[in-house]
């Protein structure tokens, strides 16, 4: 991003007034603390991917009504995204995101032990409150740990957690649910959530809050053409990608009759092209971020309409699935940044509608794929994510040059 300003705790940050200082062990162990807490999350997130086939099995569910525990989280997120700013008022932040973490722990395991897919939907949606507090709070955090000039290198360890997870969670998930069952891998992130919240306890500093927020300024965004259609795209494309990625697992198994071993290949693949993605994203983003998310969009569409077409070749399918992952990476970066550029004035409430968006689109995305695939088959979400990302790219199109 080529912002300069940014609203840290009710107060202005100019990110070009000094130079960035160096970092202290006790720095590099609570920044460390972040990024092994987005690890735990993500994981935690992103585990249902791998582990649909068996978890719908276990719980006399069809695929489709077990991808709502996605559903779950995101909803339970996009509300709190809205309104974790506000109702955390005063308290001092380290308490805040070692509550966060307790509360990923008692969620995971409580999905874990499950009996009832209602119980563990209530753990799933635990988790997303963890989740988007987390996120909502992490800029703030990192730039009162690091110095405003060293944020953005403060947040890149952070989400190098996220990028080991989108490698991780999916394909180890779907090997530990063929070994010892998916509740074990569900147990093993509630085993990840406790590291992180001993080496938050052990490496955080005392955070007191500066400052109260509130939603007007959240909701005055909302009026700025350029924000509605970086919402817009984040919606469109998010939607699609999370409406054929919940279910991708059915599908290989159907339609490229691929066994578990090869799958969590497939998705290992996946995720080692989203950490590459990251990287060129935000290349493009710097360079033209309408050429960026014209080509997110593009990537992604043409990765799912043929695996479509063709996956029912496992040489194609693999490679599809690697090319999807690689626009999966860009699309975190290229939409936040899209997004902000209607709001350099006031980012911490663009980040609160970015993660909104993201949320709400993963709950819709959650819901029509796992309706579609029990109604049409497994190939019909991947269809919707073709076409929802052909819509993503007209709208780049729309956009201003930059």
């Amino acid at each position: 991003m080529t912002d300069t300003t940014s609203q840290l705790d009710g107060s202005a940050i100019e990110l070009d007034s000094t130079a960035p200082r160096p970092w202290s062990p006790a720095t590099w162990f609570a920044v460390v603390s972040m990024a092994a807490t987005s690890f735990a999350l993500v994981s935690a997130e992103f585990l249902p991917a791998g582990l649909l086939t068996p978890m719908a099995r276990d719980l006399g569910v069809s695929e489709g009504t077990a991808g709502q525990v996605v559903t779950a989280t995101a909803s339970v997120g996009a509300v709190t995204a809205l309104l974790s700013n506000v109702l955390i008022g005063k308290l001092n932040r380290k308490t805040v995101l070692v509550g966060l973490s307790a509360l990923a722990i008692a969620s995971n395991l409580l999905a874990a032990l499950a009996t009832d897919f209602w119980l563990l939907l209530l753990g799933r949606a635990g988790l997303g409150v963890a989740l988007s507090g987390f996120w909502a709070l992490s800029v703030a955090v990192v730039a009162r740990m690091v110095g405003a000039n060293a944020t953005g290198r403060g947040m890149a360890i952070v989400t190098l957690g996220v990028s080991l997870a989108t490698i991780a969670a999916p394909s180890m998930g779907a090997l530990i649910s063929e070994w010892i069952g998916w509740r074990a891998a569900t147990a093993m992130t509630a085993g990840l959530a406790v590291v992180a919240m001993l080496l938050q306890i052990l490496s955080l500093p005392s955070l007191p809050a500066s400052a109260s927020n509130s939603l007007s300024d959240v909701f005055r965004l909302t009026k700025r053409r350029t924000v509605q259609l970086g919402m817009l795209a984040i919606l469109l494309l998010m939607t699609g990608h999370f409406a054929g990625s919940v279910y991708v697992r059915p599908f290989l198994e159907q339609v490229t009759l691929l066994g578990a071993g090869s799958i969590a290949v497939a998705l290992f693949g996946f995720g080692i092209a989203a950490v590459v993605g990251n990287v060129v994203g935000g290349r493009l983003a710097d360079a033209d971020i309408r050429m960026a998310l014209t080509v997110t969009a593009g990537l992604m569409m043409f990765a799912t309409l043929a695996l479509v077409l063709w996956g029912v070749n496992s040489a194609a399918a693999f490679a599809l699935v690697t090319l999807w992952g690689l626009a999966f990476g860009m699309a975190p970066v290229v939409l936040p940044t899209n997004l902000s550029r209607g709001a350099s004035d006031s980012l911490e409430s663009a980040g609160s509608l970015m993660v909104v968006s993201f949320q709400v689109a993963i709950s819709i995305g959650a819901v029509v794929g796992g309706y579609l695939v029990d109604g049409y088959g497994p190939s019909a979400p991947l269809t919707l994510t073709a076409v929802l990302a052909s819509a993503t790219i007209v709208l780049a199109m729309t956009q201003r040059r930059s």
